[in-house]
């Protein structure tokens, strides 16, 4: 009897061969490639615990809780020269370490920032001579925040002294920066100092839309629901889990979204829309914070995602 079955030993090689050979007819070399995101914080401006709180949600037994960083993201690629630090917190020091060990030993060689608030922006004085003294690292923002750079000491001298060079991105424009595309999208913010930008970050695979900071939902020109439908991953402000967080304080000087508000906004998605919602940018005195808790169970059971330091996605 014939037998249809070849020792595939003597055919090894060539059988290699032939599958790359097809292999290389559907996909780009430069798709093997990896590009990551990873989640370096995830708390408001002043981060966990903040100055001066003796409340619960700051202390446990009398001192100060863990500290837990401001939001941030790193982006790494497979040209290590290529990795991004999104937004310049106060914890700047940490977050450029890690994203730095992440990275395969090189630091960041450019910064992304959405806006001129201080848990955004004020990390790039640890840039300057006095601190790292970096060279020529480029930092990335609306126009309006760029300005403000080049214009107001302390930052100014960043520029001066070539410690960063500024970049301003149009509204309209993109950059590419090795296998990552940002693309700025402009959000409804308190602008005291400058206008504020959402991103979406899109690698060879994958998008993630980063919006940390929006006054409401209702006052934007865009829609949510429907941009959702474009990304894979989205990184919403959180920053209050409602209302009642913050007594004696007017929220309409500070107005963001609550994480309830949101959980209504999104009541009517389907389960696979919902968990591409990565909730983050929580004032300490949001109770998502404290794992274990009832409104995580909330929202968890209800399928939208809470973002953690250390969470990791590719794009």
């Amino acid at each position: 009897m014939t037998t249809l079955f070849l020792p595939i030993h003597r055919y090894a090689g060539v059988v290699s061969a032939c599958i790359f050979f097809l292999m290389g007819l559907f996909i780009p070399i430069s798709s093997f490639a990896q590009v990551e995101l990873h989640i370096l914080g995830i708390t408001q401006d002043a981060g966990l615990p903040q100055l001066g709180c003796l409340r619960s949600c700051c202390q446990l037994n009398g001192k100060p809780r863990e500290r837990v960083p401001v939001v941030s993201l790193g982006i790494t690629q497979a040209d290590s020269s290529k990795a991004i630090l999104v937004e310049a917190t106060p914890d700047i020091n940490s977050q450029w370490q890690r994203l730095t060990e992440l990275n395969r030993g090189t630091e960041p060689s450019s910064v992304l920032i959405t806006h001129a608030h201080m848990g955004h922006y004020g990390g790039l004085m640890q840039l300057g001579r006095e601190a790292r003294n970096t060279n020529g690292v480029t930092v990335i923002g609306h126009p309006s925040l760029i300005d403000f750079l080049q214009r107001d000491q302390p930052w100014k001298q960043l520029i001066t002294l070539q410690n960063i060079h500024s970049f301003p991105l149009q509204p309209l424009e993109t950059k590419e920066i090795g296998q990552l595309t940002i693309r700025p999208i402009s959000v409804p913010h308190r602008a005291e100092v400058s206008a504020t930008y959402g991103y979406v970050l899109e690698g060879p695979f994958k998008r993630a839309l980063f919006v940390p900071d929006i006054d409401k939902w209702s006052n934007w020109n865009i829609s949510i629901d429907s941009l959702l439908q474009q990304v894979d991953y989205a990184f919403l402000d959180a920053t209050f889990f409602d209302a009642r967080e913050l007594p004696g304080r007017n929220l309409r000087e500070i107005p963001h979204p609550t994480v309830l508000e949101t959980m209504e906004r999104a009541r009517d998605w389907p389960i696979s829309l919902r968990q591409k919602v990565y909730l983050i940018h929580f004032n300490h005195t949001n109770p998502l914070l404290q794992p274990g808790s009832q409104p995580e169970e909330l929202v968890t059971q209800f399928g939208v995602r809470i973002a953690r330091v250390g969470d990791r996605m590719e794009l």
